[in-house]
Formats: structure tokens, C-alpha cells, sequence
């Protein structure tokens, strides 16, 4: 027989190679030529990429026999993983591969610009020794802010407290007790923001936090400030940015991430006390070197057939066909619960009722918990590691199975209690031949919706007028609304509205609706 094909579409290490070992035949394109990738695509049972090669729907298409696709890196903004699901396709990254490097980076960032040493450098190169035009400040005895406690956060905040700095961190998904482990004090965005000489963002970028550091955030800010992202562009507001380095707000800045790259010409580079780098965080010998061994471990994983640790898109191992159809549902029903919650809980039940109860539904309790994570971390969430994230931040998780239903054929609800004992809870199941995903509970109203990419959710006291009141304002807004069920316990009582729209609602609007209505919860949930 012959070998499975691997094809490998960027330069990797020496090290990558000896990981796949001698059972593949290993071919070489370059991925980055749109011709030469789709010309050996088609024979190719695995590749190997990294950030240059785009495997959208048209590579997936000429990848006829393809299986894993494999990114020796973190970031997949290069690959289409909803399309590469539906065509069956694996895909894997190297999650862990770069936090070091990326931590080391945030801190070297931090450092230059608190010492001028960019500047500095560049003076002394042009013949110039001016000591007094660069003085820095000392780290010792200062407060730095993380904003967003995961793996670099948290490596971050270790490397810094050794300085003898007093670290304050922002995450409203870690537990106050967790922080307390690691020697940080969890605080809001509000109070870091003021508080903070040096800021650090270490976030994913989501609807939620594009623009999360803004001109109204950087107003608060000591005019000594500095401030450092080496996690996403746009997380921070560049313009924003730009205008508080202008008027004398803000004390410097390290970036190493833009909102459009590569970017090659800024504002920003005007400033002497601003330290731009392009995009370095992973470009280390040991990071690369570590995704690609990683990710040619799980090619060999993938390609016989075993439990693969970092798939994002399927777990490994046996699903029992009449369980599969569940599992986007499921995830959605975890985007959905964090949303509703807008934190993470203490206590979450994975119910799961019906005929399908009858199989083994571990993986439905993987693909809750990856829901619930997907959109609040700044590592990729698979399902090996949900669980771990789920330990992290100290939720309890467990799995209820039951094999009467009365109400739905199958029905997947997730149930939990938050910090302040309040309860959450969203159920959902599939209908029909198509088996067609759909919301059936609510926070305990009963609805029946078709989840969508834009969701949103009002309780309130029952009375007239608060649907068209909601019509108009998403009106006046541009925004249209493809789907509506109003639920409520009685009339005159309390009462649900949950809505699909075509596109995401600004925070602006959804205030508005919150005002009118006097709304006892407003969430928008985009996925």
C-alpha cells in the first residue's frame, strides 16, 4: 500500500520532520502560490501550515482526499474551520506552542518602552549620547494591570511579580480564588484601568472585545501610563491610542499587534515612546520548533485514527452517529449560556434527555464546556482542554442523562447556578428529517427559535408596547430582526423576548432597549 501523502506547504524545522518519521510520503509546495498549493492539494491525505497559506473553501475543495489540516501555530485565522468540518476535514494548532515566547515579548515590550531603549538605541547609532533625554522609570514597587488572565496572562503576571511589582489583572472569566492562587487581585476594567502604571493585554479578539481599550478607557489612564498589546490588533482603539500619546495623556506604548497586517506605516510610529515590533510574539527558534513538532505529532495521531489533543473542530475517538448531529448544538447552547451568564459559573449541569441518552454523551458535555470557553479565552479551546479551562477557573461540571423526555424527542439543556447564586439555564434539540437546530427554553420561558449568528435576550415585566418599542429601536438602528418569541410566566407578569437579527447590535443600542424597557436582562450574543 502506499503512504499516506503529508504535505508540507511552509518552511518548518528539521525537528518537525523527524516528528512525522518514515511512514508518510512527504511532499513540499509552497502554499503562499496559490497555484502550486491547489496543484498539490489533491493527493495530499494531511498538510502542514502555517500563517501564509489560506485553506478556505476553494483549497478544501481541491483537497479531495485531505483529512487534518495541521497549523504549526496558534492563530487559524488562515483556515476556514467551519468549512473544513463540513467537509470532514481535522484541523489541529499547537495551543500551548508560543506562550512562552509571547509572555517573554509582552515583558521585553514593557521593559523597552519603561527605559526608552529603543529610542536610546537608535540616538547612540546615530551618534548621539544624551543620558538625560531618556530617562525611564524603575518596574519595582509599580502596578501593572493584566487584562485577561489566561495562559500569557498568567505567565506574564509571574514574570512581572518577580520585578516586585504589584499585579492587578481584569477577566470576568476567573474566579476571585484562582487570582488568589496566582498573588493577583481580580478588579474591574474600570478600577485597572486607573490604578495601573503599566497595562498588558492578553485577550482573544471577539465581537466583545474589539475596541475594549478605547478613548473613554485610556482617559482614565495616569498620563504616566504605559501601555502594551502583544495579544490582538484592534483590542485596543489605534486612533484612540494615537490621540492620547498626542495631547501628552499617556506615558508610552509596545505593540507588537495592528489591526491591519502587515502594517508598515502608523501614526503611532511618530513617537519616540512608543515600541512597535511586527508581529514577533511566536518568532522564536523554541516556539516554532515546538508547533511543529506538536502539530506533526497529531498528524500521525489523526492519520491512525487516534484521540487527537488538539483538534478544535471533532474529538477523537467512537461517536455514535445518532449523538453527532448534537454536537454543534451543543457548543452553540454553551456560546449561548456564557452569554446570557456574562460570566463564568461555579456550577454547570450538562443535561442530556431522550433516545439519545441510550449512548455514550461524554462528548456532548466536551462540546458544552468548548461552547462556553470558545469566545472568553484567549487560547483556542478544544475539547481536551475545556475541561482543564473548566478547572481553572473553578467550574464544577457535570453530566445528567435521562432517557425520558416528554416534551422533545432528545433535548440537550445546560443549567447553571453563578457566583451571586443566580440561575441560567438554555435548552435546545433538532427537529424534523433535517434535524433542524432549535432554542426550546430559556431561563426557564419556553421559545422556539433557530439559533442564529446574532442573538438577543430581554426579560422584563409584562406590559404593552415593549415589542414595538424594541422594532423601532433596532429600526432606527439599520438592524433587522429575522426571528421573534415573546414568552411569559403571566400576564402582567414576567416575560421573555428573544430575537435573531442580521446583525450585531451596538452597545449603544442595546442600552437603549435596556432603558425603554426597564429590562431586568439584556444580552446580545453573536457567534
Amino acid at each position: 500500500m502506499s503512504k499516506p501523502v503529508v504535505l508540507i506547504a511552509e518552511e518548518l524545522s528539521p525537528a518537525t520532520l523527524e516528528a512525522l518519521g518514515t511512514d508518510f510520503d512527504i511532499r513540499h509546495c509552497n502554499g503562499a502560490d496559490r497555484a502550486d498549493l491547489l496543484r498539490a492539494l489533491p493527493d495530499a491525505d494531511a498538510i502542514l501550515i502555517r500563517s501564509a497559506t489560506k485553506m478556505d473553501p476553494e483549497a478544501l475543495a481541491a483537497a479531495r482526499r485531505l483529512k487534518v489540516i495541521a497549523r504549526a501555530g496558534v492563530g487559524l485565522d488562515n483556515v476556514d474551520v467551519k468549512q473544513a468540518s463540513q467537509s470532514g476535514v481535522m484541523v489541529v494548532n499547537a495551543p500551548t506552542s508560543n506562550i512562552i515566547s509571547a509572555a517573554e515579548l509582552a515583558v521585553g515590550l514593557l521593559i523597552a518602552a519603561a527605559r526608552n531603549i529603543a529610542s536610546g538605541n537608535t540616538a547612540l547609532k546615530n551618534g548621539e549620547w544624551e543620558r538625560s533625554k531618556y530617562t525611564g522609570v524603575e518596574l519595582y514597587e509599580k502596578t501593572v494591570g493584566i487584562v485577561g488572565l489566561g495562559k500569557i496572562g498568567v505567565l506574564v503576571a509571574q514574570r512581572l511579580s518577580a520585578f516586585g511589582m504589584r499585579v492587578i489583572a481584569y477577566d470576568p472569566y476567573v474566579q476571585a480564588g484562582r487570582a488568589a492562587q496566582l498573588g493577583v487581585r481580580l478588579v474591574t476594567l474600570e478600577e485597572l484601568i486607573a490604578d495601573s502604571d503599566f497595562v498588558s493585554v492578553h485577550l482573544p479578539k471577539t465581537a466583545e472585545t474589539v475596541g475594549l481599550i478605547g478613548a473613554e478607557q485610556l482617559a482614565r489612564c495616569k498620563p504616566t501610563a504605559i501601555l502594551v498589546n502583544a495579544a490582538r490588533g484592534g483590542i485596543v482603539d489605534e486612533h484612540a491610542l494615537y490621540v492620547a500619546l498626542k495631547e501628552g495623556r499617556l506615558g508610552g506604548a509596545g505593540l507588537d499587534v495592528f489591526s491591519t497586517e502587515p502594517c508598515t506605516d502608523s501614526p503611532l510610529f511618530e513617537f519616540d515612546n512608543v515600541v512597535v515590533t511586527p508581529h514577533l510574539g511566536a518568532a522564536t527558534d523554541e516556539a516554532q520548533e515546538k508547533a511543529g513538532v506538536s502539530v506533526a505529532r497529531s498528524v500521525r495521531l489523526a492519520l491512525g485514527g487516534e484521540l487527537v489533543p488538539d483538534a478544535v473542530n471533532v474529538q477523537g475517538g467512537i461517536i455514535a452517529e445518532d449523538v453527532r448531529p448534537g454536537i454543534p448544538l451543543t457548543e452553540k447552547l454553551g456560546r449561548i449560556f456564557t452569554g446570557l451568564a456574562g460570566e463564568v459559573a461555579q456550577q454547570l449541569d450538562v443535561e442530556v434527555r431522550g433516545e439519545i441518552a441510550e449512548y455514550d454523551v461524554t462528548v456532548l458535555e466536551l462540546a458544552a464546556l468548548k461552547g462556553v470557553f470558545l469566545d472568553v479565552v484567549e487560547e483556542t479551546v478544544s475539547y481536551v482542554n475545556a475541561p482543564l479551562l473548566a478547572a481553572e477557573r473553578g467550574l464544577a461540571v457535570r453530566l445528567v442523562t435521562d432517557r425520558e423526555s416528554p416534551d422533545h424527542r432528545n433535548l440537550v439543556t445546560l443549567r447553571g447556578t453563578l457566583a451571586d447564586g443566580c440561575q441560567v439555564s438554555v435548552g435546545g434539540t433538532l427537529i424534523g428529517i433535517h434535524q433542524r437546530e432549535r432554542l426550546v427554553e430559556i431561563n426557564g420561558y419556553d421559545v422556539d427559535l433557530e439559533p442564529a449568528d446574532h442573538l438577543a435576550f430581554f426579560t422584563y415585566e409584562d406590559r404593552p408596547g415593549m415589542v414595538g418599542a424594541i422594532g423601532r429601536i433596532l429600526g432606527d438602528a439599520q438592524i433587522n430582526i429575522g426571528g421573534m418569541q415573546v414568552a411569559r410566566d403571566r400576564a402582567g407578569g414576567s416575560a421573555l423576548v428573544a430575537l435573531t437579527v442580521d446583525s450585531a447590535i451596538p452597545g449603544p443600542v442595546l442600552e437603549e432597549i435596556t432603558t425603554v424597557m426597564q429590562a431586568q436582562l439584556a444580552r446580545a450574543v453573536d457567534m
